[in-house]
């Protein structure tokens, strides 16, 4: 009788999906949930169309508009004409395939990597995918989630499988206490900087330790969202308590005894005793402190007590070349300090950090005090459900007497694809995850940090620790 090897739990998911499997070709993985929105998936449903094929299973795909939608007068027409035209191509897709959509105006409209989970169609133990590279954030839950390009949107809506080689493992085990002003996003800042922006390409990560454990849903989301900011295919936690607790009673999840059974089989997904990786990786929570980015690539970050590496501090010459690249485009200086710098606006929002512990986190910071006057604050939620709670907290009131301007949902000034744009030369200190060049508007610049950090500048006009206010 042969003893069945120890699997690590995206083993177990990845071999119970796999429709049909053969030496040498990918595998055709099933889908259990697909998401798509206004930008990747006009092409597919073209392709479908020119084909004569009908979308194979609707009840398993779930659309939103969330990359060009406005921030502000939602209920109006959308003014950019790309903008306009691409939702106006989802929602007569969406119509032609019956598929359900929830566009400008419905109660559950948002972020698609942030309605998911809190409608309760993000579950432990599926695959997940979606035309976006931040789907990682759905392993927060325990599956495996990850981002695909267009014609693949078109593979699933097809077929609901994919083709895909099967990806390495990580493990990434934090262990210990975070320190004060220290919250998930430093936390995945911090391993970032550490392994680089490319330090995990190939494999899927698995986030572990008591570091992790100790933290919330909507933390773990964070920190699964920035999984593709190393190169990683997606990252996922095994699902526990907290994890269960979250799902209970959300609108799509699984009811009653159905609820219960659905528990149990979700208790079995835990990395079994033995299992092994491809690579481990550990990290002393101790050392994690309050990070913020200083060049063009999530890797490009630091303590924000730190200061910016000078070239010769750079072993590869390709490094060198590329931090001198950064730092002239960003004005900085190697070897600088960026306490104290003085920044022109704050983003609190995006995928990463739009969710209402994030809103909440902002508003016990800034409750009674006021913005810089020079400073430009945006906080856009995630979904309307965010925007809904965060209104009934009373935390616009927080963000009005605060000078801040709390928007309606979408990606907002994420990505320089709608309206919110940050202008050329100026800085933005900003909870979305990506810093590249242009990323948040035409030459602009962004620096990455924590709702904590982002605050705090606005509140003081200038990159400061956050310890200092909290």
């Amino acid at each position: 009788m042969s003893i069945e090897k120890p699997k690590t739990i995206f083993e177990k998911i990845w071999d119970k999906h796999v429709v049909k499997n053969a030496k040498g070709y990918p595998d055709a993985l099933f889908i259990d949930r697909h998401f798509i929105h206004e930008v990747t998936s006009p092409q597919a449903f073209d392709g479908l169309k020119k084909r004569g094929i009908k979308v194979f299973n609707t009840a398993r795909t779930t659309a939103t508009a969330d990359h060009n939608v406005p921030t502000k007068d939602q209920h109006l027409p959308i003014k950019e004409a790309l903008s306009r035209h691409q939702v106006e191509t989802l929602r007569k897709n969406c119509a032609e395939f019956g598929i359900d959509l929830y566009d400008l105006g419905h109660p559950f409209q948002g972020i698609v990597h942030i309605i998911g989970p809190e409608l309760g169609l993000t579950l432990p133990g599926m695959t997940i995918v979606c035309g976006d590279s931040h789907t990682s954030t759905h392993g927060a839950f325990g599956n495996i989630s990850f981002g695909i390009g267009t014609s693949e949107v078109e593979q699933v809506l097809a077929t609901q499988c994919i083709l895909q080689y099967k990806a390495k493992t990580m493990k990434i085990e934090i262990n210990g206490k975070v320190g004060k002003g220290v919250v998930s996003k430093d936390i995945i800042l911090y391993i970032i900087s550490k392994i680089s922006a490319s330090g995990a390409t190939g494999f899927f990560v698995e986030y572990a330790g008591d570091a992790i454990r100790n933290l919330s849903m909507e933390a773990r989301m964070t920190v699964c969202n920035m999984s593709i900011e190393m190169g990683a295919r997606g990252g996922l936690i095994a699902p526990d308590e907290t994890t269960f607790n979250y799902i209970k009673g959300r609108k799509f999840a699984p009811q009653g005894e159905k609820f219960d059974q659905a528990v149990d089989e979700w208790k079995q997904l835990a990395t079994d005793e033995g299992a092994t990786y491809d690579s481990v990786l550990e990290f002393d929570a101790a050392d994690i402190a309050p990070m913020i980015t200083y060049g063009t690539n999530p890797g490009m970050g630091m303590r924000v007590t730190d200061r910016i590496p000078t070239l010769n501090e750079l072993k590869e010459i390709s490094d060198q070349t590329s931090l001198s690249k950064s730092l002239e485009y960003m004005g900085l200086e190697p070897g600088a300090s960026l306490l104290g710098k003085s920044i022109d606006y704050v983003f609190i929002g995006s995928c990463t950090n739009a969710r209402i512990e994030d809103l909440r986190m902002v508003a016990s910071m800034v409750k009674g005090k006021t913005k810089a006057s020079h400073v430009e604050v945006w906080v856009v939620p995630g979904s309307k459900q965010v925007e809904e709670q965060a209104r009934k907290e009373g935390l616009d009131k927080i963000f009005e007497q605060a000078g801040f301007e709390l928007r309606s949902p979408g990606c907002s000034a994420c990505l320089g694809m709608n309206e919110d744009k940050v202008p050329a030369g100026k800085y933005c200190i900003s909870t979305s995850n990506r810093n590249f060049e242009g990323r948040q508007g035409p030459k602009s610049r962004t620096f990455l940090a924590s709702p904590l950090s982002a605050a705090a500048a606005a509140i003081t006009g200038k990159i400061t620790d956050a310890r200092e206010l909290v």
